[in-house]
């Protein structure tokens, strides 16, 4: 197509800008116009895809027809199937009387489903039918209805995935997907960018009869290097906000961030802010949360490495004292008993004896640190009188590691005084 004719269309459709692809995507509809073939419009949300099925409708044969736009996202799903292929009288509760449906009614005109990909997939079954053989039944009916509707869809997801998840028909995706048309986000869209922002503040200050707000070089750079996650319609947004809240009509970088969120998620701006403008505060303040509960964890980590080397310690003594043969640790600190490493007075020769009596009763091949350490603490309440705080205290651990050990080796019954 020439650039006279797509100009025409441009301002027919009142269509602002000029980048290649979105000039593709107006070439590519008007092309398939003529046709009956099905069209897949994918785009962000925001990006204008309801222009181009009016465009396909209203340049194709059934341009007299009736025109429907339809957004599937916002139909509960209990009703859709009834609100697009209709239902009889009493077929559920509520169903007072007949009612054609959305296909029904639109027979030989054109049908747009926005937001195709939140369809349930017992709606998509139906829907491919009709596609396939223009063949349709009401909810609650029996007689099969014949319609002769073009589709034209759209949707903001990405469909290959939701296709793979099993979330949408992959037949009926590739039935759909007959002639694919891409819309660009706006932050491809270069220069358009500033033409729409024009567009839309005239368009405020004529209804509004109002001074037209306008940019300054600084601030039309970082309107063409901001991100625009809302692409066309936060653009409009935007300006209408400035146009109405913003007491100077020319507005520069300062007053422009006031309107532009500044967050990580939506922000991709070159020039940086000024100081104090942002802080930043919140972000630091999570980051050091983060890094201290970290270095927590590590403490508890190498708090609990060295009570487990303390066990295995007092493990080889009390083997040790028990008769089992351990040349290496028999004459070593590690070898006695924590609280004497631990700055406590050793125990009586008869608390030690009976101890040494209850590690001679176990087998050699079933003496494990398990039963030592349980052994310990066991002997540590007893001393201790069932007093955790003082029996923690004798063995070098904490308080928690105390609990969690008696919580181990089953010891929770014990009460303490």
């Amino acid at each position: 197509m020439n650039t006279s004719e797509l100009q025409k269309v441009k301002q027919r459709y009142n269509i602002v800008g000029n980048c290649d692809e979105l000039n593709h995507a107006l070439d590519v509809a008007l092309q398939v116009a003529p046709t009956d073939l099905s069209v897949l419009i994918v785009g962000e949300s925001g990006v204008g895809k309801e222009i181009i099925p009016r465009v396909i409708h209203d340049n194709s044969p059934r341009r007299r027809e009736q025109y429907l736009a339809i957004n599937c996202g916002s139909i509960p799903e209990g009703t859709i199937d009834s609100e697009l292929f209709g239902h009889e009288k009493g077929s559920f509760t509520g169903a007072i009387g007949e009612s054609e449906g959305y296909f029904g009614i639109t027979d030989k005109g054109t049908i747009f489903l926005d937001e195709v990909g939140e369809l349930p997939l017992a709606t998509q079954a139906r829907l491919l039918r009709v596609l396939e053989t223009g063949e349709y039944i009401r909810v609650g009916g029996t007689q099969i209805r014949k319609t002769n509707v073009r589709i034209v869809a759209a949707t903001n997801v990405n469909m290959r995935k939701a296709v793979s998840e099993g979330k949408f028909r992959e037949d009926l995706y590739y039935r759909l997907n007959t002639i694919p048309i891409q819309m660009p986000p706006l932050r491809n869209r270069g220069n358009d960018i500033l033409l729409l922002f024009r567009l839309f503040a005239m368009q405020m200050a004529e209804k509004y009869r109002i001074p037209k707000i306008i940019l300054t070089d600084e601030a039309k750079q970082i309107m063409l290097q901001y991100k625009w996650p809302g692409n066309v319609r936060q653009l409009k947004n935007i300006t209408e906000q400035m146009s109405i809240l913003s007491e100077k009509r020319e507005i520069d970088t300062e007053t422009l961030l006031q309107y532009i969120p500044r967050d990580i998620e939506s922000t991709q701006l070159a020039t940086t802010n000024k100081p104090g403008q942002h802080s930043y505060e919140s972000e630091r303040e999570i980051l050091y949360k983060i890094l201290y509960e970290l270095r927590g964890n590590v403490s508890d980590l190498k708090r609990d490495m060295n009570t487990l080397r303390k066990q295995l310690d007092e493990a080889r003594g009390l083997a040790g004292a028990a008769g089992f043969q351990n040349p290496t640790f028999q004459d070593t600190e590690a070898a006695k008993f924590p609280m004497v490493q631990s700055g406590h007075h050793e125990p009586s020769n008869e608390i030690a004896e009976a101890e040494a009596e209850e590690i001679k009763d176990l087998e050699p091949e079933t003496l494990n640190l398990n039963d030592l350490g349980r052994l310990m603490v066991e002997k540590a309440l007893e001393r201790n009188g069932g007093n955790r705080k003082k029996a923690a205290q004798e063995l070098g651990i904490s308080d928690r590691t105390l609990y969690r050990r008696i919580n181990q080796y089953g010891l929770d019954k014990q009460k303490e005084k």
